[in-house]
């Protein structure tokens, strides 16, 4: 009879973790990939999310990308995933303009992804007298264009501006990097850039609720101290720095906050999280 207790007791706890509503918002470049190869592990880490049920999303500043692009790319790193599994800072981006100005105007420096998610929320794209100039990354975009989005801004155009990652300042990059032409901007019309993606808390409360989660519900995991584990840490999340992409453990003194847990890669996150188990 104790022994039937026993096992039942067990069962109500396996069954209560899986049943608990905890999710993961999660870095891909230098979490999942580095470049074009895959990261070790990370093709079954995603794959242990889905067959546990257990929510995530990808969350990633490039805005050049729409979902269907990442989900293709990582189809061709051996990575099924969904849409309802990406969050990019170009979503992130249109869902602000549409909440702040409906059906409002903006001029665009920026590619596939950013466009279409600015359409899909209402905005309508222009060429002269926009409420909005929008910056996101991209090389088709000239000077003389840049030139253009100055003179809007300096007329009354609000500046806003996808994120501030900065380039990897590599010989051979082949793009300036959106830090780069947000300061050119910036210093061409002394207005500084409202930024939406992370770690600004615009896209990290946004991916949080694309998920449907709480506060206490949303782990980000990152490599990047300054953007996934910063954001995490100001929104009040659980934060997981993995060091397979820039971070080191030598840096993190640098640094006025720090993450819950570290691991080399996200092959070494287990499941459920201590914090998981607290609750």
């Amino acid at each position: 009879m104790i022994e039937q207790e026993n096992i039942k007791f067990v069962y109500k706890q396996i069954k209560s973790t899986r049943n608990m509503k905890q999710g993961l918002l999660i870095d891909m470049d230098g979490v999942i990939y580095s470049g074009e190869e895959l990261i070790f592990g990370a093709d079954k880490f995603i794959k242990n999310l889905i067959d546990e049920d257990i929510p995530f999303a990808f969350m990633t500043n490039n805005s050049q990308r729409t979902a269907l692009e990442v989900i293709r790319k990582l189809k061709g790193l051996g990575i099924k995933v969904e849409e309802k599994h990406v969050y990019t800072s170009a979503m992130a981006t249109g869902k602000f303009l549409s909440d702040q100005s409906p059906n409002g105007t903006a001029y665009v420096l920026g590619e596939g992804g950013l466009l279409s998610s600015l359409h899909d929320h209402g905005i309508t794209l222009v060429n002269t007298d926009p409420e909005f100039v929008v910056l996101g990354e991209g090389r088709n975009f000239t000077l003389e264009m840049v030139q253009r989005a100055v003179d809007m801004i300096l007329a009354g155009a609000k500046f806003i501006t996808t994120n501030r990652d900065p380039s990897p300042k590599k010989p051979g990059w082949n793009n300036l990097g959106i830090a780069a032409t947000t300061a050119m901007i910036e210093e061409a019309t002394g207005r500084k850039a409202f930024v939406t993606g992370k770690p600004s808390p615009v896209m990290m409360r946004s991916a949080r609720k694309f998920l449907g989660l709480e506060t206490s519900e949303t782990t980000v995991i990152g490599d990047t101290m300054e953007t996934d584990i910063q954001g995490g840490v100001q929104m009040g999340y659980k934060t997981i720095l993995v060091l397979s992409g820039i971070s080191s453990k030598d840096t993190l003194g640098h640094y006025a906050f720090k993450p819950d847990m570290i691991a080399s890669s996200v092959d070494e996150i287990k499941f459920p999280l201590t914090w998981w188990e607290e609750k």
